[in-house]
């Protein structure tokens, strides 16, 4: 029979669908978890203009504010049948489309793919870099093992590009191999903007030069074996140890200085004058309490309306009920995401201040060493969920306004076994730099020895990293004449 024949072809069809409308709610799950937010607020209302079954709650309900429209009559129902009739003609094409394309045309949809990416980009937000490079790690085919380091390796990319964390560092605070990190590390330095993910200035101008076929140029060879005399533009030297005139090194030296020395900042957001912070820490009869805030969210709620629509027997097209069962599905979903959002934001936010009284008490100086697996171990989720939860947050305390992954640093045992951060450490080298003879800047050596003597172990090399990332000149350019 024509019937029972239609609904063979529809049971594929509806597996199908099911499969299509599984993928785009995971990534919008994981897509809430990440937006900072005043952009989740953005995203929110962009969904909401897309599903007619959600609703914001109003701030004041009513006493009649939940039956508001079951009142109203038939009347009612029917304008609201006219205007799901015209949305189902949209959703019908698309449904007759994507069916009659097979089961490989269904999951591979160009259409689909242009809808998802339309709702993305027609978010007014500004994107990090961290979401970028997680963006063009999404096009990557990757096995869960490579993809969780990976993504580490992006948490652990700062807004100038360049990579805070060793790969044996992450190796040993994660229990994934090295060699891993190191081959994510190479896949994600091949990412735009050409030169992020290096763990230093020269490995940065490297990698472009890489990028540019230069690898054979007087440029490489100089960034490669004379990176420090062409930092302080000793050209003369550089000339003489490679055997050319200076003005070949000075032509040299131009054309490197059009390279970018910190590819992240392409990223960057105009100056802002506030942050909103999703977190505010205070200190309450003794103990540190944590606010979420909410207020910038809208809450949602499902329409009572279209579930009157569902539950109403005297509609004539089941189409109709199809397309809104689909829309409150979604609905659903988009609000338990959010809400789980705000209740992993609030979990780390707990163990962030259950581990850091020091620094709430006294500041950064004080700030213990914590890593991410630590505190994913501690909420019960994988880190790289923390990774995300913790991007592009900010934390209010009475400290300051910190960002979340401000938090999180490896660390130093010093001799009285007591844990320091590499925060901490940085604040000890830029005090006593600070406090230092003009006339007699301390070198690195120095503070090696000074700290050493703090019971801090150090390496120079270290310390040189520490003062480069502080802007802090060498010893020999503080100096006062």
């Amino acid at each position: 029979m024509p019937g029972q024949g239609m609904q063979t072809r529809l049971l594929p069809g509806q597996s199908l669908a099911l499969q299509q409308v599984l993928s785009p709610q995971l990534q919008q799950s994981l897509l809430v978890l990440q937006t900072p937010l005043l952009e989740l607020r953005n995203l929110v209302q962009q969904e909401m203009e897309t599903n007619p079954v959600l609703e914001e709650l109003p701030d004041e309900p009513g006493p009649d504010s939940q039956d508001e429209g079951e009142s109203s009559g038939d009347d009612n129902f029917a304008n609201e049948f006219e205007k799901l009739a015209s949305l189902d003609e949209e959703w019908r094409d698309y449904m007759a489309q994507s069916a009659s394309s097979g089961a490989d045309g269904f999951r591979s949809s160009g259409e689909a793919k242009d809808k998802r990416q339309f709702f993305f980009d027609s978010i007014a937000v500004q994107e990090t870099l961290q979401q970028n490079l997680l963006g063009q790690l999404n096009q990557t085919a990757l096995n869960a093992s490579d993809r969780k380091a990976a993504e580490l390796i992006v948490g652990n990319i700062d807004d100038k590009g360049f990579l805070q964390s060793a790969p044996e560092e992450m190796a040993l605070n994660s229990g994934i191999p090295q060699e891993d990190f190191e081959k994510m590390l190479a896949l994600i330095q091949g990412f735009h903007p050409p030169g992020v993910g290096a763990r230093d200035l020269r490995e940065c101008l490297l990698i472009q030069l890489r990028r540019e076929g230069k690898e054979n140029s007087l440029e490489y060879k100089i960034v490669s074996e004379h990176m420090e005399d062409l930092g302080r533009r000793r050209f003369p030297e550089i000339a003489r140890r490679m055997g050319i005139s200076v003005e070949d090194v000075q032509k040299a030296a131009d054309n490197i200085g059009r390279l970018n020395p910190r590819p992240g900042q392409v990223f960057a957001a105009a100056p802002q004058n506030y942050v909103l912070p999703d977190v505010t820490v205070e200190k309450v009869d003794g103990e540190y309490q944590i606010t979420l805030n909410d207020e910038q969210i809208p809450h949602l709620r499902i329409s009572n309306l279209y579930k009157d629509i569902i539950a109403s027997g005297n509609t004539q097209s089941g189409e109709v009920k199809d397309y809104i069962r689909d829309k409150i599905r979604s609905g659903k979903f988009l609000i338990r995401s959010i809400h789980q959002r705000q209740q992993t934001i609030a979990n780390i936010a707990q163990q962030i201040v259950a581990r850091q009284r020091d620094f709430l008490e006294h500041g950064p100086s004080h700030l213990k060493p914590m890593t991410m697996k630590e505190v994913a171990d501690a909420v019960g989720v994988h880190e790289t969920t923390v990774s995300r939860a913790v991007s592009g947050k900010y934390m209010a305390t009475p400290q300051g306004i910190f960002e979340m992954k401000y938090f999180f640093t490896p660390g130093y045992q010093t001799a009285g076994g007591e844990s320091l951060s590499n925060t901490s450490v940085k604040e000890a080298i830029l005090d006593l730099v600070k406090r230092e003879d003009g006339n007699q800047p301390l070198s690195d050596n120095e503070i090696v020895e000074i700290l050493s003597e703090r019971g801090i172990p150090i390496a120079r090399r270290t310390v040189a990293k520490y003062r480069s990332e502080l802007n802090i000149l060498p010893s020999h350019m503080r100096r006062k004449y």
